[in-house]
């Protein structure tokens, strides 16, 4: 098992669900953090939170992965302390919208689309070429089964998962020859805020998504995560698919009803 101690693991989307469960993980592992979200508040708490349990040194970067110059910007206004970047968790995604493709919202097509691809290409672009000059790295980007499986109404969420998909075997066989990683983890359903991000606040709506059975959690992710990264380092993980027992596919669901 390869240790992460004292590496540098930066993790978008990280003030909520996945990615404050991978911090965590990675924290209790004695990794150093660099944390970017946009909820500020949030992310000080996260910070405190570690660095109370687990003394960890954490870096804050308040971002929108979508603004490809504040991207560029806060990478390479990384201290020097921070700036070689061991392992980048590209967590920050989001869907919008339960919609027929033909009433599809523009607004939240543009959302997923910026965030979901664009925010993860940006990411690996101004951070791999620093791996590739240091001879190591590992990039773990966050799909969904909606990459391999397209469901009624997920039509643009579907085919931003699968562009992750492609994305990560791409970029695998682009660094073909270097010692660097690349990892696709790609889970069904994970109570996290996602439905309600989904439904637009909606909260009936969205807690109906996971009545009458036991979805995956944030920790179940952040555990194959770090699985993956801790393997010997002539090993890749190319792609991790987990699902609760009670889902077989986006639309295989077991509810079990109450009396």
């Amino acid at each position: 098992m390869l240790s992460v101690q004292n590496q540098v693991v930066f993790i978008t989307g990280a003030s909520s669900g996945i990615g404050s469960a991978c911090a965590r993980i990675f924290a209790s592992a004695g990794a150093k953090l660099i944390l970017a979200a946009r909820r500020w508040e949030r992310l000080q708490n996260l910070a405190a939170a570690l660095h109370k349990d687990f003394a960890t040194d954490v870096y804050l970067l308040q971002l929108d992965v979508r603004d490809r110059q504040a991207v560029e910007s806060a990478i390479s206004n990384l201290p020097p302390s921070w700036s070689d970047i061991d392992i980048l968790i590209n967590n920050a995604g989001k869907s919008r919208g339960l919609d027929k493709l033909h009433q599809g919202q523009f607004q939240d097509w543009e959302e997923m689309i910026d965030t979901n691809l664009k925010g993860l290409l940006y990411l690996t672009r101004y951070i791999v070429p620093k791996m590739v000059s240091r001879n190591r790295g590992h990039v773990v980007n966050i799909g969904s089964i909606a990459g391999h499986y397209t469901y009624p109404s997920g039509n643009v969420y579907c085919a931003t998962k699968a562009a992750v998909k492609a994305i990560s075997e791409g970029l695998k066989q682009d660094l073909l020859g270097t010692p660097i990683r690349v990892t696709s983890v790609d889970p069904g359903m994970v109570e996290t805020e996602f439905s309600l991000v989904r439904f637009h606040g909606d909260t009936q709506r969205a807690s109906q998504v996971y009545q009458g059975l036991t979805p995956l959690t944030p920790d179940d992710v952040a555990d194959v995560v770090f699985f993956c990264v801790t393997r010997p380092a002539h090993v890749n993980i190319n792609q991790v698919i987990l699902m609760p027992v009670d889902q077989a596919s986006p639309t295989l669901i077991h509810r079990r009803h109450s009396n």
